[in-house]
């Protein structure tokens, strides 16, 4: 672990849901906590960095989409910590005036991210709570960053099912909504326990130990974070299903345990 990078007050004992991630993924930003998170995680799901990075190239699909539909201001709410294919990297090769606010409320993620996105003018990092989506909106440098007059991106991406159902999952979409110019877009993924309950109920009793939570929730339930969203084509379906590239399909695409959708304010 390179010293530099670990803000001081980060707790190294707990493992932490974006560090996981990261590690999943292939990163190297993580502690033996989470290490030792994730090896249980395999146990329960060996797939599961397969699926974490099909969950990652659902999310550059889906900002591809919305950068070649007009919208070139993106909020990714939950962003972890950077990986190869990053939001800003995604939509800026689309359009480069393209701007990107990146918000997570992990130590780790908003230092790495800062370090990264030093220098860019059209990219930055809050650190804010998720549950808290009237400060994210009311946040100085993301209104300096982005107009929300304008059409923005909005990325739940693997976020909503890190909230438990009473501190108000829906409220998040539904206050992103209100804040949306139209045209704008809620990209989002989630944990379902639709095809594999068991699997899913352990992932969940696993994640107990960590910062925050894994609730799986049915299709419909997560149908529901896009009310007064148009959902785009195909709908909220398996996350290899979304658009995908050519050559990119993929047989039992339920094994993948996540659904992902866009939609669109009318």
């Amino acid at each position: 672990m390179d010293s530099e990078w670990i803000p001081p007050e980060v707790d190294g004992q707990r493992p932490s849901v974006a560090r996981v991630y990261d590690f999943l993924l292939g990163g190297e930003h993580n502690f033996a906590s989470d290490r030792d998170l994730a090896t249980g995680l395999l146990r329960i799901e060996p797939q599961a960095r397969e699926l974490a990075h099909a969950n990652r190239a659902f999310l550059r699909r889906a900002v591809r989409a919305a950068a070649l539909a007009g919208v070139d201001q993106f909020v990714d709410i939950g962003s972890g910590i950077p990986t190869q294919g990053n939001v800003h990297e995604v939509a800026q090769s689309v359009n480069p005036d393209a701007r990107v606010v990146y918000v997570d409320n992990d130590d780790v993620a908003v230092a790495h991210s800062r370090s990264i996105l030093a220098g860019n003018e059209r990219a930055t990092v809050i650190q804010a709570d998720m549950r808290r989506p009237a400060e994210i909106l009311a946040d100085g440098e993301l209104n300096r960053v982005v107009d929300l007059a304008k059409p923005v991106a909005f990325l739940l991406v693997a976020a909503l099912h890190l909230v438990k159902d009473e501190e108000g999952p829906a409220g998040i979409a539904a206050a992103l909504r209100d804040a949306g110019a139209p045209g704008s877009h809620l990209v989002l993924s989630h944990l379902t326990h639709e095809a594999q309950p068991g699997k899913t109920a352990a992932i969940g009793k696993l994640y107990d130990r960590a910062t925050s939570p894994a609730v799986s929730r049915s299709h419909a339930e997560i149908l529901r974070f896009f009310d007064g969203w148009d959902l785009l084509d195909p709908g909220l379906v398996y996350v290899p299903l979304w658009r995908p590239d050519d050559g990119d399909e993929v047989a039992d695409p339920e094994r993948f345990l996540v659904f992902g959708g866009v939609g669109r304010r009318p």
